[in-house]
């Protein structure tokens, strides 16, 4: 592939493979990335690209290869050398101190603690200047624990930028956005770029890969499978690049639901922290139906899943299960009474990073037979459930007894998947239930919700991707600002219709 002669090469990577005991996570793996570039990597989730940036950032020693940075080698797991070197790296998941201020965060690191107050001053002015350059807004005497998830994320690549980063690795940086939040990184990174910042895009979605990159790497289990210039590819061609076969995204037909299992009828919910609550929400989900949510993050979605799930309790108004009123509720009650639950995060609620992927499938079952009786384990029954679920719902793991935290985002989320589903729940409550995954896993945990509710389950699906909602939904509420819409059959309102509601101007017409 040409690139224009005057944009040198700014990043090799050269032959790299990695493995973790008897799995190799990186297979020989080797390209470049040049100056005032954004190259996309994309891959199935296990596939190695977070391996890749741990080893490129030096958070990981490779087994074999080198990574070059201005045609200097690096240090093997030396992260300081790519920090001196001029690479910053901004994770999925945030690495930032909540009760310190977000000056204090990009401070943090770059002088010792007892001159942290005389670097203040100058800190200050150089991070007021990048923040009017590359148009990101965030206040400085803000603590973290107040920003929003789209200021933290400002706050980090403030904190690659304060370092003089000249690469810079977004690793799945729209995962927890808003689309307006992703659209204002895209503004940022297209400043950024225009400065000869050169960056390295992980992410699932693949209309964000067509809009940002300018070229496309593609791993599979671990080897480059592909490479290719945006302009010269669609979203249906990198999604068979991923996978290796045809990518079809599933769609719920139509079905004739059976009775309410779950009903709430003008609930109220006060609001919590930054948490908004409901008002006079009113919602029945029905035997064999997905009833999909739509929305704008924040807007009342985790209220309704606290409720839904037993982590809450109406203030006003009744909830009703199986036809009658619930007199006490709580996520023990929630899952005796046949509830699945796929969390909104799946490493804070979901799962136990440091416990074993056989300790995390029976986490919700104990003390319940089979697991245990009188109190003590059945390891063994625990391990063979385990295994059949890593079997059944294609879990690329190292085993049964591996930590939880060493899995990729989208197997940890299958393992989740098979966890609540072969609990054979009348109720799943999926909150955002593919968030981050690659296609080939988003197909999968779509497929198994609908075949859920061809057995005769109600989904409640809650998710900020309006195309997942209107595939998969047979009944749609819009939520916004704590209020639910009316109930939209499948079909009866278009993208443009419902994004009326989300901005809540039908609620106001409505009235």
């Amino acid at each position: 592939m040409t690139v224009p002669p005057s944009r040198g090469v700014v990043l090799r990577l050269n032959g790299i493979t990695k493995r973790f005991g008897q799995l190799t996570a990186n297979d020989n793996v080797g390209f470049a990335l040049h100056e005032g570039e954004v190259l996309a990597l994309l891959g199935e989730n296990g596939a190695g690209k977070t391996t890749l940036m741990n080893i490129l950032f030096g958070h990981y020693t490779a087994d074999a290869g080198t990574v070059e940075v201005f045609g200097e080698v690096m240090p093997p797991g030396a992260p300081g050398a790519a920090l001196a070197a001029g690479v910053g790296m901004v994770h999925q998941h945030f690495t930032l101190a909540e009760n310190m201020t977000v000056l204090e965060n990009v401070l943090l690191g770059t002088v010792p603690l007892w001159r942290m107050g005389l670097a203040k001053s100058r800190g200050r002015t150089r991070l007021q200047v990048l923040s009017r350059d590359f148009g990101l807004k965030v206040h400085l005497d803000a603590q973290i624990k107040s920003l929003s998830v789209g200021e933290k994320q400002r706050v980090e690549i403030l904190k690659a930028l304060y370092r003089d980063a000249r690469i810079l690795i977004l690793d799945e940086p729209t995962a927890v956005l808003t689309p307006q939040e992703s659209d204002a990184l895209f503004d940022t990174l297209r400043k950024a770029v225009a400065r000869g910042l050169s960056v390295i895009f992980i992410s699932h979605k693949l209309h964000e890969v067509m809009a940002i990159s300018e070229r496309v790497i593609v791993l599979r289990h671990g080897r480059l499978a592909g490479e290719v210039a945006t302009r010269d590819t669609d979203r249906h061609k990198l999604a068979e690049m991923m996978v290796g076969a045809e990518v079809t995204l599933p769609r719920a037909e139509a079905r004739t639901p059976g009775e309410t299992l779950l009903q709430l009828a003008d609930v109220s919910l006060s609001a919590e922290g930054r948490r908004v609550g409901l008002d006079g929400a009113n919602l029945s989900l029905r035997a064999g139906q997905i009833t999909g949510i739509a929305g704008v993050s924040g807007n009342g979605q985790a209220a309704l899943a606290d409720l839904v799930g037993g982590l809450a309790t109406p203030e006003r108004g009744e909830m009703r299960l199986f036809g009658q009123p619930v007199q006490t509720w709580s996520p023990r009650a929630a899952l005796n009474a046949g509830l699945g639950r796929i969390p909104e995060d799946r490493h804070k609620q979901g799962s136990i990073a440091d416990f074993s992927l056989t300790e995390n499938t029976v986490l919700e079952g104990y003390p319940a037979p089979p697991f245990s009786s009188s109190g003590i384990m059945n390891w063994g029954k625990a391990r063979h459930h385990a295994e059949e679920i890593i079997s059944r719902y294609d879990v690329r793991c190292p085993g049964p007894d591996a930590r939880i935290r060493l899995l990729s985002g989208g197997n940890m989320q299958k393992l989740i998947l098979g966890r609540v589903l072969e609990a054979g729940p009348r109720i799943i409550l999926a909150n955002q239930p593919v968030r981050g995954l690659d296609i080939g896993a988003l197909t999968y945990v779509q497929e198994r919700l609908i075949a859920a509710r061809d057995a005769g389950a109600a989904v409640l699906l809650i998710s900020e991707d309006l195309d997942e909602i209107l595939a998969l939904s047979d009944v749609i509420h819009v939520i916004s600002e704590g209020r639910v819409s009316p109930e939209f059959p499948r079909g009866s309102k278009t993208p443009a219709e419902l994004g009326v509601w989300m901005a809540g101007q039908g609620f106001d017409h409505a009235a």
